[in-house]
């Protein structure tokens, strides 16, 4: 059971953190170290028995009780981090009693950097915003849809004061940009860049959690004559957040087009077009003595489009292979499934080619276009829905790539909004999971994912009356429900909203559907003597919303942003740290040890 988790709670997390270590922990803590060796081990056994024994009760106490896991969550780390610290304190005391004290502090470090770890290591989906709309949303009512999906990173493609300030206090994670038409003066500048980070990244944190800063994109490609100051414009960005103290909390790096990779299958031996060495070997330097990460934008679609029929289509959409007809690297015989993990490990080997292995990978853009033009005949609703689909699980099941199996590479989404003024083909105006109103361009279709994008349909289904059943079949059906099935058809009623399309298939529809959703969605809930059937295709439309369906007014999470002058920020069921409470056990277990630590 995944419950609510707000900001409200991680503010009563720290506070009773606070209270439990000074009155609990702490004075327990001393006491033990006071005594002589003897009795601090009798003294331990007991205190380990006590946390044990409270484990247990909150255990029980959440079984029966689980609506207050926001608060027990708090209690339940702090009790297995003092159960981990006592047992190990204990081991440590057998073993070498005169250093069992020093053995505080080292465990103590060692249980931080292993949740510090996991937090690091955790994948994530996120999503770019681009601005290329004729009716673009206002920013609180992009930020509302982006709560309301579950969205917890996004990019911008420039440093927007109105969206920076909209996202503040929202637990959004940011990555922001500097325009490549701005790339030129920051570059050739150290004040400007200083001045860039002063007005677009001080002004805004931490209340904005902007998390990286996009240094252009695509420079190499898409912009060649200002590839030679690309690598100043990061280090002169980097200096300015040295100056402000926030070059630890924000990364700086450049998304880089996948084509600069050449040779990218078999992945073992790909390089990076070497003509672009002189930029790319300072900037993997860079890269690597900041921390920072490779930013890839990888489009498989059309790597797909420009195969000639190399690619199977399949292949792209990380749809199931068969082993037969998977890629196979000759080299190391690993065996690739998709275009875009074949892709990431390209990008690895690329890196190790000029002697760069630790600099992790992040892919900034990657998606599917849902409409093309008649020559683009695979930028359908259905593979875009597909890719999508199968990207997020990929990502979020923590699959990983063959090259780095388990360690999942975090990606962005191309794009929250289809961009009606993108210039190009249809399909450069179609890349979008929502249209401007915040309308789902289609439901995707997600199992095992966390709770990221609510327009998921798994378990979603509805009742629908049969294409070409018999229409007096139909009335009877439709007058039963209404009837002795109790279904309220007065939304059915002239004027009402689902009066039209006026026609027996659309009201039976409507009846059948309400019935089978009352009735808790059993099978035999939707036969109305055969000429019902059940399906996952939301048949609401219009203002004629129904039962269950993830439409903008319906009862499902998949929500419409807010009007222009709606005054709430915030929606329920949202969540800033991820699947259920771990999360917020994590940061309580950080909270305590540096807490210990500097006492």
């Amino acid at each position: 059971m995944q419950l609510p988790y707000h900001v409200a709670d991680d503010i009563l997390a720290v506070h009773l953190l606070s209270i439990f270590i000074t009155c609990f922990y702490v004075p327990c803590f001393v006491f033990l170290l006071a005594l002589p060796s003897l009795f601090f081990t009798l003294f331990s056994h007991l205190f380990l028995i006590i946390l044990l024994a409270l484990l247990s009760l909150s255990l029980i106490f959440l079984q029966h009780c689980p609506t207050f896991f926001p608060v027990v969550s708090i209690f339940l780390s702090s009790l297995f981090f003092s159960i981990v610290v006592s047992s190990l304190q204990l081991w440590v005391s057998f073993v070498s009693p005169e250093n069992s004290e020093m053995a505080w502090l080292l465990i103590l470090v060692l249980v931080f950097a292993v949740s510090q770890a996991t937090a690091d290591e955790e994948p994530y989906i996120g999503v770019n915003i681009g601005t290329d709309l004729s009716i673009m949303p206002h920013p609180t009512q992009v930020v509302a849809l982006l709560k309301a999906q579950q969205i917890r990173h996004i990019r911008l493609y420039d440093a927007d004061r109105g969206m920076l300030v909209a996202l503040a206090n929202s637990g959004i994670r940011v990555m922001v940009s500097i325009p490549n038409e701005q790339l030129l003066g920051i570059g050739q500048s150290n004040s400007t860049a200083a001045n860039w980070v002063s007005r677009n990244i001080v002004a805004h944190y931490p209340a904005t959690n902007i998390t990286a800063i996009c240094v252009g994109s695509e420079v190499l490609t898409t912009l060649p004559n200002a590839a030679r100051i690309l690598v100043n414009a990061m280090k002169f960005i980097h200096s300015a957040l040295v100056a402000s103290n926030l070059d630890n909390q924000i990364k700086v790096s450049s998304p880089l087009a996948s084509s600069i990779i050449l040779d990218s299958f078999p992945p073992s031996q790909a390089f990076f077009n070497r003509s672009w060495n002189p930029v790319l070997v300072p900037m993997l330097n860079f890269l690597q003595s900041t921390g920072s990460y490779l930013m890839l934008n990888i489009y498989p679609y059309y790597d797909y489009m420009q195969s000639n029929g190399v690619i199977p289509l399949d292949y792209a959409l990380f749809k199931p292979l068969s082993p037969t007809k998977e890629a196979v690297d000759a080299n190391t015989l690993v065996h690739y499934s998709n275009v875009f993990d074949a892709m990431v490990d390209a990008t690895y080997f690329a890196m190790a080619f000029l002697n760069f292995t630790n600099i992790p990978v992040i892919v900034t853009e990657t998606g599917w276009p849902s409409k093309g033009d008649s020559n683009e005949p695979d930028a359908t609703m259905e593979n875009a829905n597909t890719y999508n689909s199968n990207l997020i699980r990929h990502v979020m099941n923590k699959t990983g790539t063959p090259k780095r199996p388990g360690i999942a590479v975090s990606t962005y989404i191309y794009e929250l909004y289809n961009e009606d003024l993108k210039p190009g083909p249809s399909s450069e105006k179609n890349w979008g999971l929502f249209d401007a109103n915040g309308d789902p361009i289609y439901i995707l279709r997600l199992t095992d994912s966390g709770s990221l994008l609510a327009n998921d349909t798994t378990n979603q289904t509805y009742c629908t009356a049969k294409e070409g059943a018999d229409p007096k079949m139909l009335q009877a059906a439709l007058d039963w429900a209404c009837g002795p099935g109790k279904v309220d058809c007065s939304p059915l009623l002239q004027g009402k909203p689902c009066y039209e399309p006026d026609n027996v298939i659309a009201h039976a529809t409507y009846a059948f559907d309400t019935y089978y959703h009352r009735m808790g969605k059993t099978s035999d809930a939707c036969d109305f003597n055969g000429v019902a059937d059940i399906t996952t295709t939301d048949p609401s439309h219009g203002s004629c919303i129904f039962p269950g369906s993830l439409g903008r007014n319906g009862t499902m999470v998949n929500i419409t942003a807010p009007s222009m002058n709606s005054t709430t920020s915030d929606s329920p069921g949202w969540s800033i740290y991820g699947r259920g409470g771990f999360g917020s056990m994590l940061l309580v277990i950080k909270v305590m040890v540096w807490s210990l630590i500097l006492l």
